[in-house]
């Protein structure tokens, strides 16, 4: 089976302060292998990047309406007149609040939801074809 990879470069902001914010470079990527999840990579450049994976459906609501509690939380705002997405992440090692331009990161969700439309995930996953295999022994 043939996987699809749905990838787009940006940069995020990490918001230090109300007043002060610096670019991060980001890569997000869906692969119809993983169909419920997206993956976020910060600091693409450097040495060690950071990796995030949180459910898709998570980011495709947050672009539209506050979602998600504990480690991720998303929601759309307007900053300066712009349209944006901000995502709350907390881990371990610490917190971190990022704004993405809505229009890219919704481009990029349309192209994932045409390459895995939601309700087939469990399709991509062959669970269904391994459980007939297994039936049929």
């Amino acid at each position: 089976m043939e996987h699809t990879v749905v990838e787009r470069e940006l940069e995020l902001r990490l918001i230090l302060s109300p007043e002060r914010s610096i670019p991060v470079p980001a890569r997000l990527s869906y692969r119809s292998d993983d169909p419920y999840a997206v993956h976020i990579m910060f600091h693409i450049n450097s040495e060690s990047p950071v990796n995030w994976t949180f459910a898709r459906d998570l980011l495709v609501e947050g672009v539209f309406r506050p979602c998600g509690q504990g480690d991720v939380r998303v929601w759309p705002t307007k900053v300066d007149g712009r349209s944006v997405v901000l995502m709350a992440l907390s881990s371990p090692d610490g917190d971190a609040l990022l704004e993405a331009p809505i229009p890219q990161v919704s481009a990029w969700l349309e192209r994932t939801l045409r390459a895995v439309p939601p309700g087939t995930e469990g399709g991509q996953l062959g669970i269904d074809d391994a459980l007939d295999q297994l039936l049929a022994q």
